[in-house]
């Protein structure tokens, strides 16, 4: 059928088809990840050690009851070839603390193992770098060494080794971002939450009630249940707690508690049940199962038995699921946006922890991590809409009030306005009135006086007509100055007596009265209003008055100065004097009217009238 050379090359193909057949089966290639889940480990519990073989993942309070102790855990696997690429070893859960052997050489040290109750190593996922000359062709021995805290979660889960980029990129690196980077995004977010919340309780103030009543108490609840939720997560990336185990341990079981009594006391707040007396005593149960979880935690650490706390959380879950189901068919009867969302958290919530109760306390599984933490980011996200829904609708309600606030304010300063303008325009009423009286009174005091004077005059007919004239004269010059000091500005000394003296200068010449005027500009006194300059015009007339009429003076000079910032004013006259002790009355009246201080010095020759301003 084949011609030789066909012959001979279908020999050929056979020969090697059999060769083929006839090699034997070979392990994997030194590149591809080796899982590492069985091999022989050494167990001390009080002094005593065991050896027995082992299948991981290793759950060492399952297997031990709590107790704390130390195990060794040697893992061999076979390599055909020393490997050309350098390698990594993957575990993802090991503790508290532990190290890391290979063939006999030290790797990695996580914690110090001859130190009990510090630091933990098994809350997050572990890389540890390979040199490439510790691996060999053949048999090969990983050890990892732990030991284990009561209580604590320690054990050993399953390990990888192999090539560096596969073991951390593909497995390292997933399981990191999800448990270490995980829980620091979590933390974040409960503060966050945490904050706006508490800020919310601190500012949103009703002033209408009073008591803790002003405060609306599901900002308070919201707020706590993050707070406590946000140290409870900040767990898992704190390897060496700032506390002993057992106190840290309690802690965190505690805000554990607390978290799931402030959710449900903002459920019970979300419902309306703080209003109702019938529901009033669940808040007893809240705080007994807060008291409870730090109480039994106590007790499982103390003896180092976890039973107890396993226990305990069976009995608050048990609560937790009436108190849910209770707040969903409440939701389902009043259903509003703000309770549904809770409802599906707390539903969601419940079930994820119902999972972690029997997957981390009652199971030998050893490496699973809790879906609480994850699922609580509904709960979270549920809880700031709800805070933010109703801070807006207490926004819109306070801008609601204060334009209707300001409404009233406008309708009130209108009402102010239109009765200021009433009461306006009766003070300019009343002024112009105050002044009619007054320039009637002014004229009935000086021009009214003096005519009456005339007029007796008159009807007595023993004045001379000299005197009579004087009289009138007198009469006309109080008139003009009336007049005059409608003008004058308040304060203006020397505007008066510029006034004065252009109204008397003419009279003094007439009567033969040398006038000497020796006026400094002087500053304005300030208690001198519009009243004060008439009383003090009316004085200085009055001096000026008596000296035409009763000191047959030859000289009259006027003075002004401001000395040390006293303004001082003098008339001097050479006449023939008075006695000094008797003050004219109008003089001391007018004087103290105005606040001067009124001095008087006569004798044949020389008079002064001073008064003096401060």
């Amino acid at each position: 059928m084949f011609g030789k050379p066909g012959r001979a090359l279908a020999a050929l193909w056979l020969a090697a088809a059999l060769m083929l057949a006839a090699q034997p089966a070979v392990a994997a290639p030194a590149e591809s990840p080796i899982e590492l889940q069985s091999g022989t480990a050494w167990t001390t519990i009080d002094g005593a050690t065991r050896k027995a073989p082992v299948e991981l993942s290793y759950h060492w309070d399952r297997q031990h009851g709590g107790r704390p102790g130390y195990a060794t855990f040697e893992l061999p696997f076979t390599l055909e070839a020393a490997p050309e690429v350098p390698w990594g070893i993957f575990i993802p859960r090991a503790g508290s603390v532990l190290e890391v052997w290979l063939n006999d050489a030290l790797l990695q040290v996580y914690g110090d193992l001859a130190r009990g109750n510090g630091a933990d190593y098994a809350k997050a996922p572990l890389y540890v770098p390979v040199p490439g000359h510790l691996l060999k062709a053949g048999e090969n021995r990983l050890q990892v060494r732990i030991r284990a805290d009561s209580a604590r979660r320690a054990g050993l889960s399953r390990v990888t080794i192999g090539a560096a980029t596969p073991v951390r990129t593909d497995l390292f690196e997933s399981a990191y971002a999800w448990r270490f980077t995980g829980s620091v995004l979590l933390t974040a977010f409960s503060l966050i939450v945490g904050s706006i919340a508490l800020a919310l309780w601190l500012t949103q103030v009703d002033a209408a009630t009073t008591g803790w009543r002003r405060r609306d108490s599901l900002y308070f609840w919201a707020a706590l249940a993050e707070f406590c939720w946000a140290i409870r997560v900040a767990d898992g990336v704190i390897a060496e707690p700032p506390l002993p185990w057992g106190a840290w341990g309690v802690l965190m079981a505690t805000c554990y508690a607390g978290w799931a009594a402030s959710a449900m006391m903002f459920c019970y707040q979300l419902a309306g049940w703080d209003g109702n007396p019938h529901m009033r005593w669940l808040r007893w149960p809240m705080a007994g199962m807060v008291a409870g979880t730090f109480s039994a935690s106590a007790i499982a650490l103390h003896r180092e038995e976890p039973y107890w706390l396993t226990g305990w959380l069976a009995l608050e879950i048990g609560f937790v699921a009436m108190f849910v189901g209770a707040f969903a068919v409440a939701t389902i009867r009043r259903p509003n946006l703000a309770r549904l969302l809770v409802a599906a958290a707390a539903l969601v919530t419940l079930g994820f922890g119902i999972r972690d109760w029997l997957v981390i306390r009652l199971s030998d599984a050893y490496g699973e991590t809790t879906w609480v933490r994850y699922s609580s980011v509904f709960f979270g996200i549920a809880l700031l809409l709800i805070v933010l829904r109703r801070f807006h609708a207490a926004t819109v309600q306070a801008r609601g009030s204060v334009a209707a606030l300001a409404e009233r304010v406008a309708q009130r300063e209108r009402e102010l306005a239109s009765t200021f303008a009433a009461l306006e325009q009766v003070a300019r009423d009343q002024a112009r009135t105050h002044e009619r009286e007054r320039i009637l009174r002014d004229m009935h005091d000086g021009v009214g006086s003096h005519i009456s004077s005339a007029i007796r005059q008159l009807q007595s007919g023993q004045a001379s007509p000299e005197e009579l004239l004087r009289t009138l004269r007198d009469s006309l010059d109080q008139l003009k100055l009336s007049i005059d000091s409608i003008h004058l500005p308040p304060g203006d000394v020397g505007a008066l007596l510029a006034a004065l003296r252009y109204r008397l200068e003419p009279r003094l010449a007439a009567a033969g009265i040398q006038f000497e005027w020796a006026v400094d500009e002087v500053p304005d006194v300030k208690q001198l209003d519009a009243q004060g300059m008439r009383q003090l015009q009316f004085l200085l007339f009055e001096a000026i008055s008596n000296v035409l009429q009763h000191a047959q003076a030859r000289t009259l000079r006027i003075e002004a100065e401001a000395l040390a910032g006293a303004v001082q004013l003098r008339v001097i006259d050479d006449g023939r004097g008075f006695d000094a002790l008797q003050v004219p009355r109008a003089l001391a009246e007018r004087a103290a009217a105005i606040g001067a201080r009124l001095a008087l010095e006569s004798r044949p020759g020389r008079t002064v009238v001073q008064l003096g301003f401060a």
